[in-house]
This record gives C-alpha cells, sequence and structure tokens, in this order.
C-alpha cells in the first residue's frame, strides 16, 4: 500500500489536534506537513501547543519536532504532500478561497469546514451513506481546471447521531423529522478548563446549527444531475440544538414519521443492527466494524458507556418507541470529535484512496 503524505491545515485547533492524535500511527497517511496561522509558524509543533492542548492523550512523539508552516505558503506545502485535511480557523470566504487555492494547486482537500457544504459540485460525504457523490468530483474538476485536485467536506458533527438511522430506514420512507440535539462542548473547540462557565450550565442556542441540522442530511441524501448535487425534498427536518455540559458526544432526541409504517420496532431494530456501507465492506482503516448499534435497555445510549463504540467511530442508537403524534421516536449518540469531526474526514479521505480521486 502507498503511503501518502499528508498536510493538515489548522494542525492548532482541537480538530487539528484530533487529526493529529487520529494519524500518528495511520497505515496508510503519514503526517508530513502542519500548517496554522503566521502567529504559530517556524515554532516546532510542541513548542506551539505550550498551554493549547486539549485533548488527554498527550502530544505524539513523531510531530512534537514537526516545525509549522504558514498555511498561506501554498507553493512550498503543496510540494510535500499528496493531499491535504483542512481544519483552518478563518472566515467562511477565507475558508473557501484557501480551499480552492489549494485544490488549484493541484492538491485535494478533504475538509472538516463548513465553508464548501453548499458549493454544489463539492460532495459532502457519510462514507457508509453517500460514497458515490465522489463522483462529481469529475464535474469540479473541470470547473476548477484541475487534474488531481478538488474539495471534499465531512457534514455538521451533529447530524451523525440521526441521520444514519434515516438512511438505514430509507425503504419505509421516513418523511418528517423532529431532532433536538444536546451537544458536547467541544463542538465549540474548547474544554471545561476553557469554558468554566459551562460547568452545570445549559445554553438553548449554538449559532449556525439547527439550519445545519435542517438541511445538511437533504444534502447527503440527494442526487447527481447536471454536473450538481440536487438536494433530496425529504425527510423534511425541523431542528433544535442545545449545548449541555458534556466534553464529548452530542445526544439527539428524534421524532420521526414514515410513508410506509414499519409492522413493529423489531423491523426497524433490525435494519440499524444490519446496515453497512462500503467502508465496512473495503475494511477501510478507520471505518468502525459495526457501524451502528441498538440498545434494548432503557437507560442507554450513555455518553460516559457508549460515546467511545468503535473507537469513536460507531453510532449508538437506543430507546426506540411508537409515539402518540409522529409513527415512531428514539435516542442516538454520536462521538462529535471522531465520527463527528477528525475520524469522519479520515474515513473520507480513505474512501477517496479506495476510490481513486485521490
Amino acid at each position: 500500500m502507498k503511503i501518502y503524505n499528508v498536510g493538515i491545515l489548522g494542525g492548532t485547533g482541537m480538530v487539528g489536534q484530533r487529526f493529529i492524535q487520529m494519524l500518528h500511527d495511520h497505515p496508510w497517511f503519514k503526517i508530513n506537513v502542519i500548517a496554522a496561522s503566521p502567529n504559530s509558524a517556524g515554532k516546532t509543533y510542541e513548542e506551539a501547543m505550550q498551554g493549547r492542548w486539549l485533548l488527554d492523550e498527550n502530544i505524539p512523539d513523531n510531530v512534537k519536532n514537526i516545525k509549522i508552516k504558514n498555511v498561506n505558503n501554498i507553493d512550498e506545502i503543496s510540494q510535500n504532500v499528496d493531499f491535504v485535511f483542512s481544519a483552518v480557523n478563518l472566515s467562511k470566504d477565507e475558508i473557501k478561497k484557501i480551499e480552492e487555492d489549494y485544490a488549484k494547486h493541484e492538491i485535494p482537500v478533504v475538509s472538516n469546514n463548513s465553508a464548501h457544504r453548499w458549493t454544489q459540485d463539492v460532495p459532502m460525504i457519510i462514507p457508509e451513506i453517500n460514497p458515490e457523490h465522489s463522483e462529481i468530483i469529475k464535474a469540479q474538476r473541470k470547473r476548477l481546471n484541475t487534474k488531481r485536485g478538488f474539495i471534499a467536506v465531512k457534514p455538521n458533527c451533529s447530524i451523525q447521531s440521526y441521520t444514519p438511522a434515516l438512511a438505514a430506514w430509507k425503504d419505509f420512507e421516513p418523511y418528517e423529522v423532529i431532532a433536538t440535539t444536546y451537544q458536547a462542548i467541544s463542538g465549540a473547540g474548547k474544554n471545561f478548563n476553557t469554558w468554566p462557565e459551562m460547568v452545570g450550565n445549559v445554553i438553548p442556542f449554538i449559532s449556525g446549527e439547527e439550519e445545519k441540522s435542517e438541511k445538511e442530511p437533504l444534502k447527503i441524501f440527494g442526487h447527481i444531475e447536471d454536473d450538481k448535487i440536487i438536494n433530496a425534498v425529504e425527510p423534511v427536518i425541523s431542528s433544535q440544538c442545545i449545548r449541555i455540559p458534556v466534553l464529548y458526544g452530542h445526544t439527539a432526541a428524534v421524532f420521526v414519521k414514515f410513508r410506509k409504517v414499519p409492522d413493529s420496532k423489531e423491523e426497524l431494530i433490525l435494519k440499524l443492527r444490519e446496515f453497512k456501507g462500503v467502508p465496512q465492506k473495503l475494511n477501510l482503516p478507520s471505518a468502525p466494524k459495526n457501524f451502528i448499534q441498538y440498545f434494548d435497555e432503557d437507560n442507554r445510549p450513555q455518553v460516559k458507556l457508549d460515546v467511545n463504540f468503535e473507537n469513536g467511530m460507531g453510532v449508538s442508537f437506543g430507546r426506540l418507541r411508537k409515539d402518540n403524534i409522529y409513527n415512531y421516536k428514539f435516542v442516538g449518540l454520536s462521538h462529535n470529535t471522531l465520527r463527528g469531526a477528525a475520524g469522519g474526514a479520515v474515513e473520507c479521505a480513505e474512501l477517496l484512496v479506495a476510490q481513486e480521486y485521490i
């Protein structure tokens, strides 16, 4: 297997740190470049991260002495990487420009950022659900006038806690969904030391999150037509997003209406437990063996017990039951910085390698 030299753009932030932690012993990908703002450029990664490392795990030894490059030095960086992961912390317009600039330098970009999620020829991929959307890359390359370069993105972290269930149940045609997500503080790039006011607190607003929660699944369930990804029109989703005092793990309380209502909840549970995707068939390095687990116990899933299922790359569901207004309701849980952020992007890159786009 070829070893790919990888760059991490925005390697000093929380998602960048998670990329560092996930990739330090990856069988396909080797961290060759870490890039960040001009303020960090020239320092070793260990020097730049003094007092800024947010993860429980220590900084991996093999990156401590890598000298950080200025993320704007695209000419230099592009000569030393096969592709990059993007987790830069800039304005949306700045992110759009810098990711396109890397792509135009013939460097594939796999982004954790939201800036390009609504660019119609940029695939937004959950590898188990819509791997075929990578086909739009051919159209994107035509627009960018590139041979290798392109941008692919992963979706918002919180939708991972309910969208997989809707995908598993597509035969029953879910058409209306209410989803309330209870989101960990690491989703804001913080921990309890850097955000002490979240201890014992709940904040009933996360900027921009509800729009993402309602619309992004529709792009994932959409189809390619005339060199664009056309969004699905259903299920119609209404969402509320709440920040809670948990470090890792986004929980969702979800209500669903089906056009073809199953005869029993056991049919729905079976669909969850049997659901697999291309990453499982290809045995991609970061892919969970079991993408979805379902709990029969009334008190599961729980963040403390279940957030690290399949190394944080699996999704957990439970409390499926009939509802008085909707057909069924359930609770979901996903790891927001692994499945929902860096891990989802790494698995996406593995898929793109297997599909020969990288």
